[in-house]
């Protein structure tokens, strides 16, 4: 099974809030914090790694499963299986304006087709920002990143408007598959990909009853 959770870190980035956080990180996640300029990249890079920790914690799992953060604005996102083996990736975007320019980048022709006929701004922003999402968390599931080039797999949406990989690069047989999350009042895009079929509901969790006194 894959679970996924979600969590608001605005207030990681009132300095108090942040240094009681800070102090729960690994000494690793610590020195990345602060190699991050900016209060609410420090806030979701810590904050992501918390919000992994209260899934172990709750779980009782051990720390050697397999699991992907991401983040974006004032959100953190986590995603990891209980199955060993299983690959896992997952994305989170806010959603703004439509980056054409970004998806004639790096978008397979059939993607951005899709894209410019969509009616009206929002609609089209929505569309790339789904799409953003689901290839982000696909080359997070191989973890190669944006070592992978981003015209090398594909993704159409079958008759229920659901998300198929329907072209990957060679050395990744696998199947893999989909599953798109939205939340009420978050204005953000979410996907998580897996080798895996089996997807939970996101859950959407507090981080300040994690803070000691």
């Amino acid at each position: 099974m894959i679970y996924t959770w979600l969590a608001d870190i605005s207030k990681l980035t009132e300095e108090k809030c942040f240094k009681k956080f800070y102090e729960l990180v690994p000494e690793e996640r610590k020195r990345k914090a602060d190699r991050l300029r900016f209060p609410m990249d420090r806030a979701q890079s810590v904050g992501a790694w918390i919000l992994w920790e209260k899934m172990k914690s709750y779980y009782g799992w051990s720390g050697e499963e397999t699991f992907n953060l991401s983040h974006s604005g004032k959100y953190v996102l986590c995603s990891a299986s209980d199955r060993e083996g299983e690959m896992v990736g997952c994305d989170i975007e806010t959603v703004k304006e439509a980056r054409m320019k970004v998806a004639e980048r790096f978008f397979c022709p059939g993607e951005m087709a899709h894209i410019q006929k969509q009616d009206g701004d929002r609609n089209r922003a929505d569309a790339f920002f789904r799409y953003w999402v689901l290839k982000e968390s696909f080359m997070k599931a191989v973890r190669l990143g944006m070592k992978l080039d981003t015209r090398k797999f594909e993704i159409e949406f079958d008759k229920e408007d659901h998300p198929v990989l329907v072209k990957k690069p060679e050395e990744f047989p696998e199947r893999f598959f989909y599953k798109e999350y939205q939340v009420d009042g978050v204005n953000a895009k979410m996907a998580v990909c897996s080798t895996s079929d089996q997807f939970a509901e996101i859950q959407v969790t507090e981080l300040e009853s994690e803070i000691p006194d």
